[in-house]
């Protein structure tokens, strides 16, 4: 079972990291105006840490691992997990009332004892899952309370933690870039990918500068400016992409780049890609790819919010950036 990096930060953000095949990296930012509220007490993980005699806490982050499978299985519980939220405005509610009191308490004159209170922190009647989140500290599971509204059944899911195991690092050298395209709507590269064959096993980048690809000759086929070309046991499939300000709002090309990468892990940021709205995609001197996909995110309070997912990948072993 794949197993994710959860980085909890003391600024209320979430980073959650998962590689494959020490070939791929990726790893989804979760920033702090995504949640209603973010408590990141330092004295309650070192006491944690202390009854386990294991090492202090950074007092910045924690970080531990948990199977991804069984997290997107608990936040998906109600089927609902995947329903983009309306803005709520000013009718939405904490999770936690001003007055530090429980969710059962009676509180507020003329309704009746023992009314669930779960009613004011869900702002409408549309169906979506809530979530509040808590981590103990090393040892413990990491805690997940979710409702789908106020009227039906709560869940309290434990999953278990371990210790992280160190990821692979693929750092990207900016000054390195020889490549860099960042695609005005994530469709022009989500259509092509999504079309190609699942049976290929290699898929290359070729990019030219805009001038050799403007001085080409006559009688000479133009060099692409920017091509897809995937292979596989049944042939192979290309698709040039204009240089057209409305499908490539940046194009930077240094040099003639010819890279490969295995098509199963491109095919990895496909769930990403179809829910984001911008792509960027980088290559760097030795090939390493960097492919970032901004995805918006409602805000708790209402409005929209960006996250960012972002995938690197090594380069095939016989096919670098050239």
């Amino acid at each position: 079972m794949k197993r994710a990096s959860v980085t909890l930060r003391a600024d209320g953000g979430i980073t959650v990291t998962v590689e494959e095949a020490r070939t791929l990296l990726a790893t989804s930012y979760i920033y702090p105006d995504h949640f209603d509220e973010w408590s990141y007490t330092v004295d309650d993980l070192q006491a944690a840490s202390s009854q386990l005699s294991a090492p202090d806490v950074d007092r910045e982050s924690t970080t531990l691992e948990i199977p991804l499978n069984t997290l997107i299985a608990c936040l998906n519980i109600f089927g609902t997990a995947n329903i983009s939220s309306s803005s709520t405005g000013s009718k939405h509610k904490k999770w936690r009332r001003a007055d530090g009191g429980s969710d059962d308490e009676r509180g507020d004159e003329g309704q009746p004892p023992n009314v669930n209170r779960l009613d004011q922190y869900f702002g409408s009647s549309e169906k979506r899952t809530s979530m509040r989140l808590s981590y103990a500290g090393p040892g413990h599971p990491l805690t997940l309370l979710l409702a789908e509204d106020s009227t039906g059944p709560t869940t309290t899911c434990e999953i278990s933690t371990f210790d992280p195991e160190p990821n692979i690092e693929l750092p990207f050298d900016a000054d390195q870039t020889v490549l860099k395209i960042i695609f005005k709507s994530s469709f022009w590269l989500r259509d092509a990918l999504s079309e190609l064959d699942p049976s290929c096993d290699k898929i290359t980048f070729i990019c030219n500068p805009v001038e050799d690809v403007q001085r080409a000759q006559r009688g000479i086929p133009a060099k692409p400016l920017f091509r897809i070309q995937a292979t596989g046991a049944f042939g192979s499939t290309e698709m040039d992409y204009p240089n057209d300000r409305e499908v490539l709002e940046t194009f930077e090309c240094s040099r003639s780049v010819h890279v490969s990468y295995r098509f199963a892990h491109i095919s990895r940021t496909l769930r990403a890609l179809q829910n984001s709205t911008k792509t960027s995609l980088r290559i760097e001197e030795e090939g390493l790819l960097s492919l970032q996909f901004l995805v918006p995110v409602p805000k708790p309070r209402g409005g929209m919010s960006d996250s960012f997912i972002e995938f690197r990948c090594l380069a095939l072993d016989d096919a670098v950036a050239q």
